[in-house]
């Protein structure tokens, strides 16, 4: 099989969703996951049940030894990565700035910055055609907080996913000439489990109300966008954002 994802973050949520969707177009998938080994286990399961070829990797992405051993390990049981996916990403408690400590900062911004800037340099460095490769797609999943700051919430995730931003903006700028395509997603609201570890819930439901679509996504909708990106439809796009936010 010569298309090879990598889904950073994918045993749950739209990483879930975006490992099923890649399996059923005919990559070969690794779902990354940091502690959720069953749920990332049950996402290869379904893969295979339906035809398809998929490992389940563990890595922190926020630490470097993970992600090289986590490429290494997909040049092994899958080939040469041609698409990567960035999803992996937290946020913590909802928080005014002046309650935030430097450790809650810091964790935020290692694995949703630090962790995709790793994760795409061991995806260039495999796909660039200056190095031997044979090109491929990164999507970012960044997020709709990128653009409205988060307020009274985690302005420190939101920051985290300004910087993610520029990142694609560069990035893609940078090995545009190597066979390189980066892109990224900005989903809104939509329904998964990070809003459970803001500490609300419910948050979707709260806010449905801001959204001119009157709803939450669903990871599927997300999926759908980061698949277009990654395939031949885009061909002649990079640098590009989708908001997949139902219009916020």
């Amino acid at each position: 099989m010569d298309r090879v994802a990598i889904i950073t973050g994918a045993a749950r949520g739209i990483g879930a969703a975006t490992a099923l969707m890649a399996a059923s177009r005919g990559y070969a998938v690794c779902v990354n996951y940091l502690r959720s080994e069953a749920a990332a286990r049950g996402v290869v399961e379904k893969i295979q049940a339906g035809g398809g070829k998929a490992i389940a990797v563990a890595a922190d992405v926020a630490k470097e030894a993970d992600v090289v051993r986590l490429f290494e390990t997909v040049d092994w049981e899958l080939g040469t990565v041609t698409a990567l996916v960035n999803n992996a990403g937290i946020l913590e408690r909802q928080m005014r700035v002046e309650a935030m400590d430097a450790g809650r900062i810091r964790r935020v911004l290692d694995t949703n910055v630090v962790g995709s800037f790793l994760c795409a340099r061991e995806a260039v460095r495999r796909m660039s055609v200056n190095r031997g490769g044979k090109g491929g797609s990164i999507v970012n999943v960044s997020s709709g907080a990128a653009r409205l700051g988060s307020p009274d919430e985690y302005i420190d995730y939101a920051a985290s996913k300004g910087a993610v931003d520029s990142m694609t903006v560069g990035l893609s700028k940078e090995v545009a000439a190597e066979g390189i395509r980066v892109n990224a997603v900005r989903p809104g609201l939509v329904i998964t489990d990070i809003h459970a570890s803001g500490g609300e819930p419910g948050r979707v439901e709260r806010m449905k109300g801001s959204v001119p679509l009157g709803r939450g996504g669903m990871p599927e909708e997300v999926a759908h966008a980061i698949l277009w990106l990654l395939s031949d439809e885009a061909s002649f796009v990079t640098g590009a954002f989708i908001d997949v936010s139902g219009g916020r």
